[in-house]
């Protein structure tokens, strides 16, 4: 059983997407383990979780939009979590999100891209202990 983390993005918040997006994963059998809503997150924590992005030109502006409202932490827990929750998710441009994918259906544009899914067990291992230490 593999474990990975799914953050809901202040863009999701402020649309009202909750409960359409926890949806998407029920709906194909994924268990949400753990959630936790988090009031403005500290800048502190959304650099730690960008960390692996530091210097490149995008990590900044990542950091104050995931910074710049409330999100909800998810632990979603099922065989092959990670592939599956991230093929669910969709590209992470919206743009390029197919239909049926989370960010394909609900757009945006980056970095409003909706959710974070962790793209492997070590970065969900590190982003779990951030987010529910």
């Amino acid at each position: 059983m593999e474990s990975t983390v799914v953050l809901l993005k202040p863009d999701s918040i402020e649309r009202n997407l909750i409960g359409s997006i926890l949806n998407y994963f029920e709906n194909v059998g994924l268990k949400i383990s753990r959630m936790r809503s988090v009031l403005y997150p500290s800048k502190s924590i959304c650099e730690q979780h960008y960390q692996e992005h530091r210097g490149r030109y995008f990590f900044e502006q990542n950091v104050e939009f995931l910074h710049g409202g409330l999100v909800v932490a998810l632990i979603i827990e099922e065989e092959d979590a990670v592939r599956r929750v991230r093929d669910l998710v969709g590209a992470t441009d919206p743009a390029d999100a197919v239909s049926g994918t989370i960010r394909g259906d609900f757009g945006g544009k980056l970095p409003c891209n909706l959710v974070h899914a962790s793209d492997s067990l070590d970065a969900a291992e590190r982003e779990s202990l951030l987010w529910f230490a």
